[in-house]
């Protein structure tokens, strides 16, 4: 008899999936189908279970039979930030067990052209959806024409009349980040904003003020940075000579890397002298020094949620588009503190003593 390689333990199959999420192999089925009638709680369900036990459809024989590409397309930017990447590896993770490969064009601009040229060579492979992970998108008559051929999603992006959208919401994000350093007992923060041209950063500075206005604060004049740690940099060497300035919001955990070091350069101490809040949740935010409070964002949960809606959309493209919202989360570190000069610093200075 001819054992099985690997150790003889066989690959997990469509049994297996349905054993971990609870439901029937029939509802695996259908959602790896993209079938439209399906709960999006179990749809989720699914999705993470065919991700976590690796599972694979064979999908050649099908694809022969009804002639469709099984394939998504993803536009994203040409970059080297940490969300890009993270979102990305969520999608194909989710595509590769629904049975679709993951074609992916990228472009190094934001400009209307650029992403219309991209939708265009992904709609010439014959991929069957589409997810713009892009930032921006400036409406355009292409673009409308481009979207209502294919079905298309948008993450975090401007949507078309004719793109269903999944997006985390950027205000809260801000808004959890101002809330917990008022409730430390800082007069005002102020704010360290990506590029202006961007949504994420938009929402996030809008988030920012409204979340001081509620609570009767003045806002501080914002900087603003290019997502970079240098620009963090840069804009902390500024900050770090202000001395009224105790709290700073930054828009990203990059960016906020950056400025950190810089306040520490300046004799300024994180987060004795200034607490500092970032954006993201990047692995390396749980390590610098000192570790970074910042505000989360499921990268993985937003690439496996926008396959499921790009799915259902792909097998009903004739039904309204619904935006999906993910919460972000706040995770707090050693990067903020009491403000200086409160009774709570003036008790944990005297402890740390």
């Amino acid at each position: 008899m001819t054992k099985q390689g690997g150790g003889g333990k066989r690959p997990p199959g469509m049994t297996d999936v349905a054993r971990a999420a609870g439901v029937s192999a029939q509802t695996v089925s259908r959602v790896l189908s993209g079938h439209p009638n399906v709960r999006e709680q179990t749809r989720a369900e699914v999705l993470a279970a065919v991700a976590r036990l690796g599972y694979r459809r064979n999908n050649a024989a099908r694809m022969l039979s009804s002639g469709r590409s099984r394939t998504i397309g993803v536009v994203t930017l040409r970059s080297t930030f940490y969300s890009r990447a993270a979102v990305t590896s969520g999608i194909e993770r989710a595509a590769q067990g629904a049975g679709y490969a993951v074609s992916t064009a990228t472009t190094a601009s934001l400009d209307t052209f650029a992403i219309e040229t991209a939708l265009s060579r992904l709609t010439d492979q014959g991929v069957e959806g589409i997810i713009l992970s892009v930032p921006l998108i400036n409406g355009s008559t292409r673009l409308e024409e481009l979207t209502r051929a294919t079905p298309t999603l948008t993450i975090d992006g401007s949507r078309t009349g004719a793109t269903e959208v999944v997006a985390v919401d950027q205000s809260l994000a801000a808004r959890l980040a101002v809330r917990h350093l008022l409730d430390l007992g800082h007069e005002t923060v102020w704010h360290l904003a990506g590029p202006a041209e961007w949504l994420e950063a938009a929402s996030r500075r809008d988030g920012w003020r409204a979340a001081l206005e509620e609570a009767g604060r003045t806002a501080p004049p914002p900087l603003e940075g290019d997502w970079s740690p240098a620009s963090g940099y840069r804009a902390g060497l500024v900050l770090g000579r202000i001395p009224d300035v105790t709290a700073v919001f930054v828009a990203s955990d990059e960016m906020a890397f950056g400025a950190v070091r810089a306040l520490r350069e300046l004799g300024r101490r994180v987060p004795e002298d200034i607490s500092v809040v970032g954006v993201d949740d990047i692995e390396l935010a749980e390590y610098c020094a000192p570790p970074l409070t910042t505000v989360a964002q499921p990268f993985a949960q937003m690439g496996e949620l926008a396959v499921a809606h790009l799915l259902r959309f792909i097998a009903a493209p004739e039904t309204v588009p619904e935006p999906a919202s993910v919460e972000p989360r706040l995770v707090v570190r050693a990067s903020t503190a009491a403000a200086p000069g409160t009774a709570a610093a003036s008790s944990t200075t005297a402890v740390d003593g």
